[in-house]
């Protein structure tokens, strides 16, 4: 076997609407498809997904207690942005009423490169890279 990158990334989240609007709004994804019979939509992100699970969905009853401060459904993943600017992201969440964390050079599966953390409004961490 040879991976050749993330497929997909499913997080549990308590409101989908306001994932969908972060995602989409906030870190610039495409709705790729709803499927609200099971609580899920998918955002594309370049070649790859992220799903939004509703907690109280078909899907996210089956993993659980909702994501909360005594536990996460993940510490973070990593989206890549083309033409990253450490500044102008920045400037952007800012303007959009981000909190931002830590930022600096780290090591990827494109190798090193300046990045900056995040959180979602579900609390799921969040890293965006060049």
């Amino acid at each position: 076997m040879k991976p050749a990158g993330i497929d997909h990334v499913v997080l549990r989240v308590r409101d989908r609407a306001v994932a969908e609007a972060f995602y989409i709004d906030v870190i610039g994804c495409a709705l790729e498809r709803r499927q609200d019979k099971i609580g899920m939509t998918q955002l594309r992100a370049g070649s790859s997904l992220i799903d939004l699970v509703e907690i109280d969905g078909v899907l996210g009853k089956q993993g659980g207690a909702a994501p909360g401060a005594g536990g996460r459904n993940l510490d973070h993943f990593c989206i890549a942005i083309e033409g990253f600017d450490l500044e102008t992201v920045k400037a952007e969440l800012i303007a959009k009423g981000v909190d931002l964390g830590d930022e600096g050079d780290r090591f990827g599966a494109s190798g090193l490169s300046v990045s900056i953390y995040l959180k979602d409004p579900d609390g799921n961490g969040l890293e965006l890279r060049g």
